[in-house]
């Protein structure tokens, strides 16, 4: 899940700088030199909707609208099937657990995703190793520096403090462990001056160093750093994140000088110029240089920046209202695009449980080595138990327990009925005899026939199957993939609880479904009756590459005039992990509470 959420992230970021640099060059002209830096600022977009929760936004919903639309399939009409008399009668069915199961083909993908996030996690760590090494010359900066004691230097500060507007106390300090001034520090801003500046520079080209210095302060350039630096570490790997982030560093200091010249007259550009030019860096890219901002830079650089100042214009007010035309313009374009991948990302794996009145409870002896949860659910005491919170709220393929709900749909939309409910076997071999003949609801469900439940959902068809599983609230309602398989360890997705509140709302038909046709899958997936109590439920056995790898029941059991719902999910990636299996977990904890 990481590392899908890291590639899916990974790539808004690519096409967020594509986007970034394609608007750079398209509206050079339209972007003050402000605007061509802080456009960089939406590079942190996807950082944030980290952070965010967007599904206020509803863009989930958005994107599985528009996602169900592309793949809506158009509704089959019934063919030459046959139907019977048959009546749906409540029969005890103790064969009902021999769950079949077909197995899905999936290429196997952990290997790769374990190996890209080893090799992501060394990166991440090489690049802290840097960080603390960076640190650690910042201290030994801070440790070398002594007080400038100059009276005028302090209050040449002072008074440059005032022009550019900072408020804030900064600690003005020298050291000979620098080639140019820096500015370091987010809760308390230092200036580094080399040493000897005082008296290799005039009291105006100083000037110039403490106006460039305290711009990068006021514009918060400090913080910007730490930013820039989590956005590469997490994107190490990513080429197209180390040129967005060097074409960053040049605009934030042709941005800087721009900000300096309009404090100046016209006829001390060419003096800012030269002071700039003095402090040309052959050692700029010291790792101490990540954390911090200053006057100097590299050739490269610094041609580009005499190049800007040479061809420096005041923006007009025209320029200015372009420029924020086109920055608000992108803004909307990247949150939109970032919150719906955000969405995708984060979305429907999980469900949010903010039910009050729980006991968590430990099972695990049970399982016997599975992992899984177990859900139970008193609607007298309105109480649930759980065994393996995480787990009960994580939404995984439902496989055929999902049937439950197939039938009823198509009982709504009278693809069959209570007295008219069978269909004829094709002539297909399946792997399973008992799924070689015709079938009707009752051995349908009690043989879990996948075929019979397909052919149901062609013919009720995608459209309103949508609608039902929408008006259920059913999991991630998520029937992007294939209309024969969305359920088979596909796209569609349930937790446990989730499981156990449907099956409440459907026996107390809070749905707004029809009595009858909501008895008649009641009666269909009977399974048995001991001392007053009878037992009712479905399992599902999820099997990729034919290893059982996911394991449901879900019922409830009626007892004395009450009702207990229950589900239990069990998962093993070696396989065994089945309905049946399932099962037998969930009767040995009902019967330990004293319930079947």
């Amino acid at each position: 899940m990481v590392v899908t959420r890291l590639l899916l992230s990974t790539l808004v970021v690519s096409l967020l700088i594509l986007i970034i640099l394609l608007i750079k060059r398209v509206f050079y002209n339209q972007l003050s030199q402000q605007s061509h830096y802080k456009i960089w600022y939406f590079l942190f977009a996807p950082i944030i909707t980290c952070v965010i929760p967007w599904d206020f936004l509803r863009f989930q919903e958005i994107f599985q609208y528009m996602q169900n639309l592309l793949f809506n399939e158009k509704e089959i009409t019934r063919g030459n099937q046959t139907f019977s008399g048959l009546d749906i009668s409540q029969t005890s069915n103790h064969d009902f657990l021999n769950d079949f199961s077909i197995s899905v083909n999936k290429t196997n993908t952990e290997f790769f995703q374990q190996f890209f996030f080893v090799i992501w996690i060394i990166g991440i760590m090489v690049f802290i190793a840097s960080a603390i090494y960076a640190i650690y010359q910042i201290r030994q900066i801070k440790k070398s520096s002594t007080s400038i004691k100059d009276q005028n230097i302090n209050e040449l500060l002072e008074e440059c403090k005032e022009i550019v507007g900072v408020k804030r106390k900064i600690i003005l300090r020298e050291t000979a462990l620098i080639n140019s001034p820096i500015t370091l520090g987010l809760w308390k801003p230092y200036v580094f001056l080399p040493q000897k500046t005082k008296e290799e520079f005039s009291l105006s080209k100083i000037k110039y160093v403490f106006l460039h210095e305290l711009c990068h302060q006021k514009s918060k350039d400090s913080f910007v750093n730490y930013l820039m630096w989590l956005v590469q570490i997490i994107y190490w790997f990513n080429p197209l994140v180390w040129l967005a982030l060097k074409k960053m560093r040049i605009d934030r200091e042709l941005a800087c000088d721009a900000s300096v010249l309009s404090l100046l007259d016209e006829s001390r550009y060419t003096e800012y110029g030269y002071t700039i030019i003095h402090f040309a860096d052959k050692k700029f890219n010291r790792p101490y240089k990540q954390f911090s901002t200053g006057i100097g830079g590299t050739k490269e650089q610094l041609k580009r920046r005499i190049q800007s100042i040479a061809n420096y214009r005041v923006d007009s007010p025209l320029l200015k209202w372009k420029s924020k035309v086109i920055y608000a313009l992108l803004a909307m374009v990247v949150l939109l695009f970032t919150s719906l991948s955000s969405a995708l990302a984060s979305s429907d794996d999980k469900y949010h449980f903010n039910e009050k009145n729980v006991t968590y409870e430990d099972l695990s002896s049970y399982l016997n080595g599975y992992k899984g949860s177990f859900v139970l659910y008193d609607p007298i005491k309105k109480q649930y138990q759980i065994y393996n919170r995480e787990m009960s709220e994580q939404r995984v393929s439902p496989n055929s327990t999902y049937k439950i709900y197939s039938a009823l749909f198509a009982l709504e939309t009278n693809v069959i009925s209570t007295t008219s409910n069978e269909q004829l076997w094709d002539g297909t071999a399946y792997p399973f005899e008992k799924w070689n003949t015709n079938q009707n609801l009752s051995t349908a469900l009690e043989n879990s026939v996948n075929w019979y439940f397909q052919q149901l959902d062609r013919e009720v068809g995608k459209k309103k199957l949508q609608s039902y599983f929408h008006k259920l609230n059913y999991g991630n309602e998520n029937l992007s993939g294939n209309i024969d398989n969305y359920w088979m360890e596909s796209s569609l997705k349930i937790s446990p609880i989730e499981q156990v509140q449907l099956l409440f709302a459907l026996e107390e038909n809070k749905l707004g479904f029809k009595e009858e046709n909501i008895r008649s899958v009641n009666n269909a997936i009977f399974i048995d009756e001991q001392k007053q109590a009878q037992l009712y439920g479905k399992t599902g056995t999820g099997t990729i590459n034919g290893k059982e790898i996911n394991g449901w029941f879900v019922g409830f059991v009626k007892k004395d005039g009450y009702s207990y719902y229950f589900s239990i999910n069990i998962q093993n990636k070696t396989g065994k992990a089945n309905g049946k299996k399932a099962a037998n977990i969930a009767k040995r904890i009902l019967h330990d509470k004293n319930i079947f």
